[in-house]
């Protein structure tokens, strides 16, 4: 008996070769990765055959969440909360969100322009995808975080880099960021504390640049400030939500996963202006439709709750930082400026005579520690590496003296 075509086991193997009939949309030719993650798994593979690796790369905090976060979740589902939220959120930790808002704005914010999302990329998602079309230019940070540029060229807008300069402590200057702002900029986007370089933007350059703006009314701002409760030295946080006359023209991007170490919960929030945020709850309703609700009611605690470990967690990130910076100034052909927040050095390699690409593979396959290259954050992070130091202390020592030891070789080689 013969078995028809389409029920034999061969026809049920997928093809090595690329299939004739299917034929995506060539924007997704244009999206990027993160480089962060790809580290990671190339990390993992090494471990997994007994290799010793030292994780310097990925940026998530090596800390649990509060245990009174944990239980509000656990409790959340004995409470039977297993169904739909609103689409925007709770309207509880929409309110509480709000709150915490109101802390940088020093005024009142609207409960319902808050957006509840499964983690902050929806944000720059959901922002980009407003604002990114063929003809448009979109500003950004460079070196920043790689889905910024992704995501700009998925839309076929033309991403316009705002250089971070060593020099400034990787603040972004005011002064340029106008200077990039051209007819056809619809949209800039900024991140203070930053990802990768930790450099944070000072109040004063702030206020100039909400000044600049009033000027150039069809331009809105992506303000990511993921990191805003990670600052050092007694740093405050200088928030583009303080200026009212920005109101309807700023998204405003933060979330649960650095603050409360939360990574894993994807979890994050946003604040649109008025005229945006129908648009973007009807965005989240046609893809992801609400998120988690023990997750919601997690996020609650962390925001209403203790913030002991908050503290705790940056106080143990800045002894973190001063060891890292002391070391790496230690080490032949590396210099590094001291980071201001978030949990990230990015030193100066331009001493080692390698390429930023050429010492990460060279770190993680000879000498044991993950690490990413400058380049993964853009052309003007070439000659730089990103060393997390989410990680515990003595492992952070152990892989300086490693990639002391490669240097040193390398040099007398």
């Amino acid at each position: 008996m013969s078995v028809p075509t389409s029920l034999h086991p061969d026809a049920r193997r997928p093809s090595s070769e690329p299939s004739e009939s299917l034929q995506p949309v060539p924007a997704l030719g244009r999206l990027g990765t993160e480089s962060a993650f790809e580290v990671l798994a190339r990390a993992k593979a090494l471990e997994a055959a007994g290799r010793s690796v030292i994780n310097l790369g990925i940026g998530q905090p090596d800390f649990a969440p509060a245990p009174h976060i944990v239980e509000a979740a656990i409790r959340a589902l004995h409470d039977g909360h297993h169904g739909y939220t609103p689409a925007a959120g709770l309207p509880q930790l929409r309110e509480a969100v709000a709150a915490e808002l109101e802390t940088r704005a020093g005024r009142r914010l609207d409960p319902d322009r808050v957006l509840i999302v499964p983690g902050g990329k929806v944000t720059m998602f959901f922002a980009i995808l407003m604002f990114g079309q063929p003809g448009v230019e979109i500003v950004y940070p460079d070196p920043g975080f790689p889905i910024y540029r992704s995501l700009i060229e998925y839309t076929g807008a033309t991403p316009v880099p705002l250089p971070l300069r060593e020099s400034n402590g990787f603040a972004f200057s005011a002064e340029e960021a106008l200077s990039l702002i051209g007819p056809q900029t619809r949209l800039i986007i900024l991140n203070s504390p930053a990802n990768p370089t930790g450099g944070v933007t000072p109040a004063e350059e702030v206020a100039r640049l909400a000044t600049g703006l009033a000027e150039r009314p069809q331009v809105a701002l992506l303000s990511d400030e993921i990191y805003s409760r990670l600052l050092y030295d007694g740093r405050k946080h200088a928030s583009l939500l303080a200026y009212e006359a920005l109101d309807e023209r700023l998204i405003l991007l933060d979330g649960w996963s650095k603050t409360y170490a939360m990574t894993g919960w994807r979890l994050g929030y946003s604040y649109w202006p008025k005229s945006l945020i129908e648009p973007a709850v009807r965005m989240g309703i046609n893809s992801f439709s609400c998120v988690n609700a023990a997750a919601q009611f997690a996020g609650l605690a962390a925001l209403t709750g203790p913030q002991d470990a908050v503290e705790e967690m940056a106080r143990a990130f800045d002894a973190r930082r001063r060891a890292v910076v002391e070391g790496l100034n230690a080490l032949p052909g590396v210099s590094c400026v001291e980071p201001g927040g978030a949990f990230y050095a990015f030193p100066n390699i331009a001493g080692t005579g390698t390429t930023a690409k050429q010492l990460e593979t060279a770190l993680l396959e000879r000498a044991g520690v993950a690490t990413i290259a400058g380049t993964s954050f853009g052309s003007h992070g070439e000659g730089y590496l990103r060393i997390s130091y989410a990680n515990a202390l003595p492992n952070l020592h152990s892989g300086l003296e490693r990639i002391g030891r490669l240097l040193s070789e390398a040099k007398g080689a």
